[in-house]
């Protein structure tokens, strides 16, 4: 039986659990630190998948995010942050985990095998050509990862595929692979450590460049973040003062006006009319840079 590559042991690590804590925590380190290096090497996939993802999201388009135990979760961790951070819409995030809900905190028996449900899940959200189909699978050949990330391919979508093995399923399955061969796990079998960080920073990078591309950014802020404690509320205070000036009445008033979005209160300190915001944003695909530009 082939043993895969998360699973070999490493000679260096046969007596890791002797070693004294300081010398055990420098090990565990130096493996995250090697997964890191291994998602510089991905960069040109990273970039490639962005700029494929960003034409469909803009003609409102979804992601959806499949996969299945570490892999999964971690695919659920960094879509769930996208409507608070970038105020992207609830209804164009699908987050799909083998198992259902519930897998996010406990291990689901023999869900990940489930090729038919895979079909299934997705079929309920009737994907579209402008839906963009993220799979994320250490092995690269998780059945129910890579039926999703098929059947997302069959319906049109653009699928990506996050796999640590390069010739796995998953990445001939995707029209866009991104691969990130992190090899030997520290601990045998452990893709939380290598295997998961690689993941976590691949995610972040295409989500946060993504969202950026999409107008979600100005001037380094998160100028569409949801407003949902006091914390947040006095922040977006701040950035609509930085960014168009004001006393602390005119910007509260601004961002009253607009339901407390940042960037449309911006607009609005620079002498758009309330009824007229959209219009403007819609004309340049939320582009705050643009929408400035051409006042």
């Amino acid at each position: 039986m082939t043993v895969p590559r998360t699973e070999t042991v490493l000679d260096v690590n046969q007596t890791i659990e002797l070693l004294p804590l300081d010398a055990l925590l420098g090990r565990l380190l130096e493996s995250q630190k090697a997964a890191l290096d291994r998602v510089g090497e991905a960069l040109p996939s990273i970039e490639r998948a962005v700029e494929a993802a960003v034409p469909r999201l803009q003609r409102g388009g979804r992601l959806i995010y499949a996969g299945a135990g570490t892999s999964g979760r971690i695919g659920v961790q960094d879509g769930v942050e996208l409507t608070p951070t970038f105020g992207l819409a609830p209804e164009r995030l699908v987050l799909l985990l083998a198992g259902g809900a519930g897998a996010g905190t406990q291990a689901v028996e023999g869900a990940e095998d489930r090729e038919d449900q895979a079909r299934l899940d997705l079929s309920e959200h009737v994907p579209t050509a402008n839906d963009v189909v993220i799979g994320v699978a250490a092995s690269g050949n998780t059945p129910y990862t890579c039926a999703m990330v098929r059947a997302g391919r069959d319906a049109g979508a653009l699928t990506i595929g996050v796999s640590g093995n390069a010739d796995g399923r998953l990445l001939r399955d995707a029209e866009i692979g991104i691969s990130i061969p992190t090899g030997a796990e520290v601990l045998a079998g452990s893709t939380r450590m290598a295997a998961g960080t690689a993941q976590k920073v691949v995610l972040n990078l295409f989500s946060t460049a993504l969202m950026t591309r999409l107008g979600h950014v100005y001037r380094g802020r998160m100028v569409d973040m949801r407003i949902s404690n006091d914390k947040l509320q006095k922040r977006a205070e701040r950035m609509v003062s930085e960014l168009s000036g004001g006393t602390y009445e005119e910007v509260r008033e601004a961002l009253a006006l607009v339901g407390g979005n940042v960037k449309r209160a911006v607009l609005i300190r620079h002498g758009v009319e309330a009824e007229q915001v959209e219009a403007l944003l819609q004309r340049y695909k939320g582009d705050l840079h643009a929408a400035l530009a051409a006042l």
